[in-house]
């Protein structure tokens, strides 16, 4: 019986706890508590003076002794009145905050989450850094799913010279900016990963004339006809899926990503158009540029860098996704000017016909070859090399006599698929350092030491 009362007590004291959270640092409600407590306080004192008024100069009636009670004239310490009705004041105004909040939020909880919990969710990651993601591909997306837990002021930047697939054919049928990574980068900073998300990105695969396509792709485009403006028809997708962030592209001009390639077992080096066809031939990338050369970087773009605290470029194809970005003149030059913390994540694998048998350092020099030097603070590499890889494809690993760049070296792998980034791991990771350079160190339960 003892236990039973005892559990009981346990209870009630866990839910008081749980109340009081409201009250933590960084929800923003107690200002709000303490405003509402100021204009019912305000509004009690001058109930108190009618009453006073009314108990004073009315003659005797049938009201005055309910006014007594009410009051509680019965009891004569003024004191201990005043605590009685202060106390139960409190108490009501907390409760009618609380059950507010349970109303007005219940449209916005997911399930298995409670209204605290969900407000100081977002209270944290909207004080979070100014994160700019620059990349592209599976790469860029993994790594904007981990990064959302962190912040929501997330930018992802990502190149539009993609001409292959469901992209390129709207591209090309359509007159618009290809969709395909945008799209990606909108689910992955989608506050719910559910239905709707996997809905934007289903891919027709039995009708003949939208095989191949997928949903997003085609909404992306319609939104576009419908408002005349590519930048505004993706922000409006970002609305529909309530990302956590944004997604702008490197630059509005329809470019074409060309490269020199040297062919494999032969000495002669052929210019290959469209960012669909490098890799496929097998051979050495040369060189990549763009065509029209040196075109104008997206404003908003450029002011996104430029206000960032944490840039992280890559993961993702060195050529055609990174790279890619790099290329457009004004964003890179953006880049060197900002005063955030500068990374860049190296791909955990080599990439077949793009980085064969590339180490760390030849990912770096590439870069710098292709956009100058002066990118990045920190290189990031994975030190975890276990799984099998597919056929033709190698670790990237750090050689420590060749680079001259600090190289920070952790477990990032997805164990699951071995060539990848887990999107967890790497944002951790990330975060870490961030704060360990900015501020109070976070959690570094595994991390490496430099």
């Amino acid at each position: 019986m003892r236990q039973k009362q005892l559990r009981k007590f346990q209870r009630f004291f866990q839910s008081i706890l749980l109340k009081l959270r409201w009250l933590v640092p960084g929800i923003g409600v107690k200002r709000w508590v303490l405003v509402i407590l100021i204009g019912t306080t305000m509004l009690g004192v001058g109930f108190v003076f009618l009453l006073l008024d009314v108990y004073r100069t009315t003659p005797e009636t049938w009201y005055l002794p309910l006014i007594k009670i009410i009051s509680l004239q019965f009891i004569s310490n003024r004191l201990l009145r005043a605590s009685i009705y202060g106390i139960a004041g409190i108490t009501i105004t907390v409760v009618g905050i609380i059950g507010l909040n349970r109303a007005l939020l219940r449209p916005f909880l997911r399930p298995g989450k409670d209204v605290i919990n969900t407000v100081a969710e977002y209270r944290r990651r909207d004080k979070g850094p100014r994160i700019v993601v620059i990349g592209g591909g599976t790469g860029l997306s993994s790594i904007l799913r981990g990064l959302k837990e962190y912040s929501r002021n997330i930018t992802a930047v990502v190149t539009v010279a993609d001409d292959g697939g469901s992209s390129g054919l709207i591209r090309k049928n359509i007159g618009i900016l290809p969709p395909g990574d945008i799209r990606n980068c909108l689910a992955a900073l989608s506050n719910d990963e559910e239905l709707i998300t996997q809905l934007f990105q289903y891919r027709f695969e039995a009708s003949t004339g939208l095989k191949g396509h997928s949903l997003g792709n085609l909404l992306i485009s319609a939104l576009a006809e419908i408002t005349g403006s590519f930048e505004e028809a993706v922000a409006e997708t970002g609305k529909v899926l309530a990302v956590q962030g944004q997604v702008l592209p490197s630059t509005l001009k329809n470019v074409n990503l060309v490269a020199d390639v040297k062919l494999p077992d032969k000495k002669i080096e052929q210019v290959i158009k469209g960012e669909s066809k490098i890799g496929k031939l097998g051979g050495k990338v040369r060189r990549i540029w763009l065509e029209p050369a040196n075109p104008a970087a997206f404003p908003p773009t450029v002011q996104a860098i430029l206000n960032a605290e944490l840039i992280i470029i890559g993961p993702g194809s060195l050529y055609t996704s990174i790279i890619a970005n790099l290329l457009v003149p004004d964003l890179a030059d953006a880049i060197r000017a900002s005063n955030a913390f500068k990374v860049y994540i190296c791909n955990v694998a080599s990439e077949r016909g793009e980085t064969d048998g590339y180490s760390c350092d030849d990912h770096v020099r590439t870069i710098e070859k292709h956009a100058g030097s002066h990118l990045f603070d920190l290189v990031i590499n994975n030190h975890r090399f276990e799984g099998d890889l597919p056929q033709g494809v190698s670790w990237v690993k750090v050689n420590e006599e060749e680079s001259h760049y600090p190289i920070y070296q952790a477990d990032l792998l997805d164990v699951e698929n071995p060539w990848r980034h887990d999107s967890i791991k790497v944002a951790k990771t990330i975060m870490d350092l961030y704060f360990e350079r900015t501020g109070p160190l976070s959690l570094k339960e595994d991390s490496s030491t430099l």
